[in-house]
Order: C-alpha cells, then structure tokens, then sequence
C-alpha cells in the first residue's frame, strides 16, 4: 500500500507512527466518511426511539417491535444479497447505500409535518433502513478488504472504531441538545446532511475492483457461501456466538431509553449526556483494541468482551432509582463501548482474514445472516420482559446470557486458542476449494 504524507501529526489526539493506516490517503479518505456519517448516526440512535418513546408513548413492546423491524431485513435479504455483492463493483453500492440511508431518515420529519407521524409508520423506517444496511453494509465491510491488507484488518478496524468513537463522544451530547431544541423529528435532518456529504466524499475514493467471476447460477452460488461458512469450524463457531451475543444486546436495547426516561427521569438532553460515555467506552477501547488483541489474541479479546457487556448490563439491572442510578446508567454505556468494540474488531478481522477474495460477499452477508437471526427474537423477548416482568427483567436476562455465553466460548479451543489472525492458505483455501468441487 502506498504511503502519502500527512500533514498532521495526530489525529482526534492520538499521534501518528510512521506507518500508520491514517498516512495512506485513500483509507484516510475513507476513515473520514466514517467519521462522518457516525456523527449522523448519533443522531439517529437517540431521535428514532425518542420520537417512539416521548412523542409517540410507545410501550416496551412496540419499541422492540421498532427494533425488530430495522433486523427483519438481515434476516430476508443477507443471503441473496451476498451472491449479488460477489457479482458487482462494491463503492458504488456503499455510495448509494448513504444516499438511500439519508433520504428515509429524511421522510421521519416531513411526516411529522404533516401530522402523519405513526408507530407503523417508524416500523417502516426501520424496515427500509436495515434493508439498506443489509446490501450497503456488507459491501463497506469488503471496501475496507480491497483498500488495507488483510494483515492490518485488525489495526483498520480499530481505527474505523475510533471514527465511531470520536462520534460518539461528542455526538449524543449534541444530539441531545439538538434534539431539545428542535423536537427529535426535526433533528433527523442532520443526520440526512451528513449522510450525503459521507456519501459525496466516498465518491472520491479509486478503489481498482473486478467484480468476482461467480459462474455458478444464483441458487447453487447461494448455497456455496453457506457451505463455506458451514465447513470453516472458527467462522461457524464465532457466528453462534456473536449470534448469541446480538440477541442479548438487542434484548437490553428495547429497554434502555425506556429506563432512562420512565425510570431514572432523564431528560432528552440528560440521555445525550450519559450516551458520551459510550463514546468514551468506544474510543478507550478502539486506543487500546488493537494492543490487547495483539497481547492476548482475538479470540480471547473477543470472549473478553462478551463478559464486559454481560457485567454492563447487570449493573444497570440492579441500579438504584437515584443519582447512583443515573451514574450507573452512564458506566453500563462505557462498559458496553468497551465490550462491544473487542468483539466486534476482532470478530470482523477474523472472519475476512480467512475468507477468499471471492468469496467475500457470501460470507460477510452469510455471517451477518447469522449472527442477525437471533437479533429480532432478542428484540420481541426484551420488549415481552420489560412489558410483563419489568424493564430490569430484560437487562437481567441479557446480563446473565451474555457472561454464561463468555464462559461457553472460553471452554472453546477454536475460539480461546486464535492468538493471531490466521493465514488464508490455511484457513480458507482449503475448505473453499472443496465446497467447489462439490457444487
């Protein structure tokens, strides 16, 4: 990969070596798109279910039918959509992903000027745009392929975590203050904006991609990228778990801004304020990821955050209904950016690290498929919990879940003994080749 200069030395505060990934212009490039669209995207985390909570009363059960509506699409579409992704040119499908993604957060406040804003109406927000994340964000994950070697993805996705980061510490603040002013329909404007710009810098970026020659028809191409994962023992082995994993943060998700309001009496600005601990979780961990999974593995890194989110989440469940509430409430947020950002660069790197250029479509929207189908369920349970047993039901059950699921995965050579990012002639080739053969 090609080096370019600099001229600044550090980054959001953090100096740069050398060789680092932000020196190459076109990651930079694209390192800032994210950045970017995930100040947007802070804006839609809080506005979406506030607009569900505060200005449409919705109950735990709707907002986990909200939840639920935006993984549906993970669920119909992933699978197929992998053989498409595998057959043409990536960027354009994220640069236009950006562009869907802004103008359906746009119709959020022209229906609310209408006087047309509705729950159904939310659901079908959320359907839309997992629909656009389905195609749009597998095909960002294999951009990242084609622009750093695969023996940096680790380093690459740490850093795509620390633009995220970067949002979040300063985004949900200023989210929560826009949101106050304008009224949190009106706020989805700003992500829109932002959304678009992220989209007009992305069309800057010269990837040199040929679309895979898949010559296998639809179904039987379809198949293959499940037998692929279905034969690799540590992609089918990471996707149960991070599966698990999804149904348990889903399950506490659906009741977090519920708690927040309902319980512990936050206002719309005071949420914004305890999700800068989240941010602050996120870019401790994205500083730190990569040095701890060099240090003790990716595996292990990952099982790791498993249980930092399972902790989070029953600190949360047993908090009191205090100012000791609300700051537990702010230390469940940073203990979750901490976990979810070791499982996620880890889990990511390793399941591209062993996957064949072309075969990186299926994989990425098989594991996604995967991982994602146990999300909705979690997403309906959480809401059932949190409407019949109490919001601190589901936090319980996510918190119990998610440290058993860190013991199960510890007892796992395959997952406890990847101490680095295994090679692709090893790990990939070899089952790729005879999935082949046998199509």
């Amino acid at each position: 990969m090609n080096q370019s200069s600099l001229p600044a030395r550090r980054v959001l505060g953090f100096a740069l070596g050398p060789t680092d990934l932000l020196r190459d212009a076109t990651y930079r490039r694209l390192w800032t798109s994210i950045l970017i669209s995930s100040f947007g995207g802070q804006v839609t985390l809080l506005a979406l279910p506030l607009t569900a909570a505060v200005l449409l009363h919705a109950g735990p059960t709707q907002m986990g039918i909200l939840t639920a509506a935006e993984i549906v699409p993970f669920v119909l579409f992933s699978l197929p959509s992998g053989v498409w992704l595998d057959r043409v040119r990536k960027m354009p499908v994220y640069v236009l992903g950006e562009i869907l993604m802004a103008l359906t957060v746009l119709t959020v406040p022209v229906a609310w000027w209408f006087g047309l804003l509705t729950m159904p109406w939310l659901y079908f927000v959320g359907f839309v745009i997992g629909t656009v994340n389905t195609t749009a964000g597998s095909a960002a994950q294999i951009v990242l392929t084609q622009i750093v070697p695969r023996e940096r993805l680790v380093e690459a996705h740490a850093k795509n975590a620390l633009a995220s980061s970067a949002a979040e510490v300063s985004g949900p603040g200023a989210a929560g203050a826009l949101i106050k002013i304008t009224g949190a329909p009106i706020a989805l404007l700003a992500d829109a904006v932002l959304l678009l710009i992220s989209a007009s810098i992305l069309r800057g970026i010269c990837v040199k991609e040929t679309p895979s020659a898949v010559n296998a028809a639809f179904w039987p191409a379809m198949r293959e990228g499940i037998g692929f994962v279905r034969t690799h023992r540590l992609l089918l082995t990471m996707a149960t778990c991070v599966g698990i994993w999804e149904a348990c943060m889903q399950s506490a998700t659906v009741v977090q801004i519920l708690f927040a309001t309902r319980q512990l009496g936050l206002t719309e600005r005071g949420i914004g304020l305890s999700y800068v601990a989240l941010g602050a979780g996120t870019v401790a961990a994205s500083a730190l990821g990569h040095r701890v999974a060099k240090r003790i593995g990716p595996g292990p890194c990952m099982v790791l955050g498993f249980a930092i989110c399972g902790c989070a989440w029953l600190l949360l469940a047993i908090a009191p209904l205090n100012a000791f509430g609300v700051a537990a409430y702010a230390i469940m947020l940073f203990a979750y950016g901490v976990g979810a950002v070791f499982i996620f660069i880890n889990f990511l790197s390793l399941r591209q690290a062993v996957t064949p250029a072309p075969m990186l479509g299926r994989m990425t929207s098989t594991m996604r498929w995967l991982i994602l189908l146990p999300a909705g369920p979690g997403a309906l349970l959480g809401g059932w919990l949190g409407e019949h047993f109490g919001l601190r039901a589901a936090l319980i059950f996510a918190g119990i879940t998610a440290l058993g699921l860190s013991m199960f995965a510890w007892r796992l050579p395959v997952i406890r003994s990847v101490k680095t990012l295994p090679t692709l002639t090893a790990e990939a080739v070899t089952p790729y080749c005879a999935e082949r053969e046998s199509v």
